[in-house]
């Protein structure tokens, strides 16, 4: 068994991670230990993660114990480089951590000093200065290759900058000299976020955590506003908003909202965003407040300039897609549905349910006739279809009268009949011609029918069915 991590007490007396845990024992006495829990230690630093959003959505893990931020265009909100580096440390201690933090000109310079070096800040263009310092073992190159390094007399970073890059990129590789050159701050490689970056994006910080829902929304209108301003100023619209509430204990709670139309006045959206807080299940707590408050359009999509009534509202005529949202933002995407066309001519494939505000188009296209033709069929279908006792003149004609749920129906109209084939490239468990017919009986009700299977063709059991009834 082997130490895996140590603290600061620890390490003044000589233990450190890889040491054998009998010999740890043999030099300190008590030695209070604890067992390594890896997959906790990986969720612990995934919340550490959501709540360093706070200083900058792009943001990304690095390794196992460790953050990586870009604060390019952020530092400012802090009160610069230095403030916003005292706030982090002295919230991250607050909460029990304890932190190494560097900040550099490139992410892996930063790297390098801190888990190399002292930390700190490095002014603009001394991160080779900064960077001569730190042991070859900052490279991160593997055993052997910094063995070789060591065997060669080169010690520092500082001693390997003033050798030629093509001799040790034709000896270690040009990945070496590409990671060297950017812990030297001579280039650098941007980082992949660990979340989708917001389109646009709103915080508002408070000076003392609020709880009350009166002040959150309160918080929430000045965020919509500004947003949605925002979006305006760039004739674009919010398809999917993120609202972010950050605990003052560290707890980071995210609700998504959904749109089904570019989305960009403030009123609707704080009321969609009240309606989705009221609906949850599981309610936000504020515990002992929100410190931050965030409002971001995780999606977009081009809106041009509404047309303004006289009143100066808007005249959108989007009353059904209002609708939907609300429909949405109470219930859940889900519960929302809308068919889409599917190319298939099969009555039961050729629709299907969709969540409304989705932007997902179908493979097909719906049948348009003309204006005053009757339906040819029915906007309601049975799945299954409904099994019925048909009586017909004679065998490939339509049926003059049916039972169906212990009622008689006489046939008085009939208009087909409309054959369709399987889909012989499917697999189905059967695979039998229909024949369609749209009837009417005596009280007035249409019915469309069909025949399973021709009797000349077929040698199963010919049967009738309901498939679905006209309006």
């Amino acid at each position: 068994m082997r130490i895996t991590a140590v603290d600061a007490a620890a390490r003044e007396k000589g233990l450190y991670p890889g040491m054998t845990l009998a010999d740890a024992r043999a030099r300190v006495r008590p030695l209070r230990i604890l067992e390594a829990d890896p997959d906790a230690d990986a969720v612990l630093l995934e919340k550490i993660a959501d709540w360093c959003d706070r200083f900058s959505p792009i943001l990304t893990l690095d390794g196992s114990d460790g953050l990586l931020l870009d604060i390019t265009g952020v530092a400012h909100l802090f009160g610069g480089e230095t403030g916003l580096a005292r706030d982090l440390k002295r919230r991250l201690h607050a909460l029990g951590f304890a932190t190494k933090i560097a900040i550099a000109g490139t992410a892996l310079s930063a790297h390098a000093l801190a888990r190399y070096g002292k930390g700190g800040i490095v002014p603009p263009g001394a991160e080779s200065e900064k960077a001569a310092e730190l042991p070859v073992e900052a490279l991160e190159a593997g055993g052997d290759v910094t063995r070789a390094l060591r065997r060669a007399g080169l010690e520092t970073l500082g001693m390997l900058a003033e050798r030629p890059r093509k001799p040790l990129a034709a000896r270690f590789g040009s990945a070496f000299t590409w990671r060297l050159a950017q812990i030297l701050g001579e280039g650098d490689q941007p980082l992949s976020p660990r979340r989708p970056l917001p389109v646009f994006c709103a915080e508002q910080r408070f000076a003392d955590p609020i709880g009350l829902f009166e002040d959150i929304e309160a918080a929430l209108k000045t965020l919509a506003q500004d947003l949605c301003t925002g979006l305006e100023r760039e004739d674009q619209g919010g398809r999917c908003f993120e609202a972010s509430f950050f605990r003052a204990d560290g707890t980071v709670r995210r609700i998504e909202l959904l749109s089904g139309q570019p989305l960009r006045e403030p009123a609707t959206l704080l009321r969609l965003l009240l309606m989705r807080l009221d609906a949850l299940a599981d309610p936000v707590d504020p515990g002992f407040g929100f410190d931050m408050i965030r409002l971001a359009a995780v999606a977009g999509d081009s809106a041009p300039p509404a047309q303004a009534l006289l009143d100066g509202s808007e005249a959108d005529g989007q009353a059904v897609e209002d609708l939907v949202n609300r429909l949405a933002a109470r219930f859940g995407v889900e519960a929302v549905q809308r068919f889409v066309p599917q190319d298939s001519h099969m009555p039961e494939y050729a629709a299907k349910a969709w969540p409304a505000i989705s932007e997902r188009a179908g493979s097909g296209s719906w049948y348009r006739g003309e204006a005053d033709d009757p339906p040819l069929r029915p906007l309601f279908l049975f799945s299954p279809p409904q099994r019925i006792e048909a009586l017909a003149e004679v065998p490939e004609g339509p049926p003059e009268h049916f039972f169906w749920r212990r009622v008689r129906h006489t046939v008085v109209r009939v208009e087909g009949p409309e054959r369709i084939a399987p889909e012989w490239w499917k697999s189905y468990e059967t695979r039998n011609t229909r024949d369609y017919f749209r009837i009417e009986d005596q009280t007035g009700q249409r019915f469309w029918v069909y025949r399973d299977g021709l009797y000349d063709r077929d040698p199963a059991p010919i049967h009738w069915y309901i498939h679905g009834i006209f309006a």
